[in-house]
């Protein structure tokens, strides 16, 4: 029988891209947004998105959420506050929807984790039984968060799974580090701002890549705890140079100059603007290495998804109309390609 996931934030980055890779492996796919797009007004890179079944409905109203899970057997929580401010006042009871969605349903809830929980107990190799000891607000909310989850399991049997990733890229990823500050959308390269230190390593999270990975655990979902956890590796780099280094390497110019973040002027306004305050927050993961252990989704899912660095930056890069049509495909590799990781680190 053909199965069915509810994905709220289907028209976000993550929600998107998980959306299109369920409808690709023969999935139903329904999507709760406020304001469900068009066929007109999806871009090529979402055209896979017309086969989405939209609900009208607020993931802050619990009667929409629970209407719209009715006869699913996945829920996919992308639900994310805007602008990267007001997490406690949005993200918890956006999650709670869910939750009260997935015990309604019987569905499995599925949950995009991330590295905010941890703190220096836990670097640099953080696994799924790593102390969750943050030292930020926002990581404190998402603490909070998978502790929802845990006590839904134990409480209400309600069955979910957390799927941590390091910072999101690809083209259309809003709210990342790498479309908004790191290049500019809609404008042909000039530079590239990187905020992070030259040899500081960092975790990378490719968009189609993540979305494979989370598929597939739906597809064995039967088979796992009523709560568990698991992390995705995606792009590590040990230099955090490697990534604008490929921004430089796809665009054909490899002396395309790459700035520097100005924290101190950052710092300076911080106060007096919301978001700026919020990022200032969690500068120190750009100054710190801190890797995804992975042996545990290999174990259950085989090889990570993973797109060669390159080919995951061109695609990228592209999409946000970054680079003329003629570079989205080089004699070296094409963009179509997916590779997979060997089995753990």
């Amino acid at each position: 029988m053909m199965q069915t996931v509810l994905v709220i934030g289907a028209t976000g980055g993550l929600g998107g891209a998980v959306a299109q890779a369920f409808l690709a492996h023969g999935w139903r796919v329904r999507g709760l947004a406020r304001h469900p797009p068009s066929v007109a007004q999806l871009r090529p890179a979402q055209a896979a998105l017309a086969g989405v079944e939209w609900r009208v409905g607020d993931a802050m109203n619990e009667a929409d959420v629970v209407m719209a899970a009715q006869g699913v057997d996945c829920i996919f929580h992308g639900a994310n506050p805007p602008r990267y401010t007001r997490w406690r006042e949005l993200a918890l009871p956006m999650l709670a929807h869910s939750i009260e969605a997935a015990r309604c349903s019987g569905a499995r809830l599925i949950f995009p984790g991330n590295v905010y929980n941890f703190g220096p107990d836990a670097w640099p190799l953080v696994d799924e039984g790593s102390p969750q000891h943050p030292k930020t607000r926002k990581g404190a909310v998402r603490v909070e968060m998978e502790e929802m989850l845990q006590q839904a399991a134990q409480t209400h049997g309600v069955r979910s799974v957390v799927v941590r990733a390091g910072d999101f890229f690809g083209g259309h990823a809003p709210s990342s580090w790498f479309s908004t500050l790191m290049v500019k959308p809609n404008r042909p390269l000039r530079s590239v701002t990187f905020p992070g230190g030259a040899d500081v390593g960092h975790a990378w999270a490719y968009l189609p890549d993540l979305a494979l990975a989370i598929v597939r655990l739906a597809q064995v979902q039967s088979t796992l705890p009523a709560f568990d956890t698991f992390n995705f590796a995606g792009h590590w780099t040990p230099r955090g140079m490697e990534m604008p280094e490929s921004i430089r390497r796809v665009s054909g110019n490899p002396s395309l100059p790459i700035k520097s973040v100005p924290w101190w002027l950052i710092y300076l306004a911080s106060p007096w603007v919301p978001l700026l305050r919020e990022i200032m927050e969690m500068r120190y993961l750009w100054q710190v290495p801190l890797r995804l252990d992975n042996r545990k989704l290999c174990s259950v899912i085989g090889e990570e998804p993973h797109t060669p660095l390159d080919e995951a930056v061109r695609q990228s890069l592209s999409e946000l109309g970054c680079l003329p049509a003629a570079s989205m495909f080089s004699n070296e590799s094409s963009i179509s390609s997916v590779s997979f990781k060997s089995r753990g680190l």
